[in-house]
């Protein structure tokens, strides 16, 4: 089982290198990236946050599972959806739990990719799964919930973090 990685571990600042290589230790990994998400009960996990820095996640949301290489997200609908938004990255340092904090995304998202096998893959998303799929693409752009939100909000989520 691999370890998620905490804030503070620089592969989670670093944006990911696109993926390659469409082979069985590629589906292998997708495999231990749902084992590792659900070991912690998360609904979604990015390479990065297992010290992968390649450009994939896996999601299980909403009622839809799956994954995504090298995703290209576009915003549909820009409308801003403000909802609490936590983060396997960014635990509670007594609890060990994600830290939630209101945290605005766009209310529609349309994200390209490829599957497991280099297939071309299209989804469209609004609600939960739109903002799943915005919080696993910044991570893969180096980026936590945690640089979206006001910075007292920031400040309060930081100071828990560890």
């Amino acid at each position: 089982m691999r370890d998620i990685r905490l804030i503070g571990d620089p592969v989670l600042r670093t944006p990911a290198e696109p993926v390659t290589v469409f082979d069985r230790d590629l589906r292998r990994l997708i495999d231990e990236m749902f084992a590792a998400m659900y070991a912690v009960d998360g609904v979604g996990l990015a390479g990065p946050q297992i010290g992968v820095s390649r450009r994939l996640f896996v999601y299980d949301i909403a009622g839809r599972k799956g994954h995504v290489i090298n995703p290209e997200l576009t915003v549909d609908d820009p409308e801003p959806m403000v909802d609490e938004e936590g983060c396997l990255s960014v635990p509670d340092r007594a609890t060990r739990t994600p830290l939630y904090a209101p945290t605005s995304r766009a209310s529609g998202v349309s994200i390209t990719g490829a599957d497991r096998l280099g297939r071309p893959l299209g989804l469209r998303a609004r609600g939960p799964l739109a903002r799943c799929f915005q919080h696993e693409t910044d991570h893969l752009d180096g980026m936590l919930y945690v640089d979206r939100l006001p910075k007292d909000a920031a400040r309060r989520v930081l100071l828990q973090a560890g």
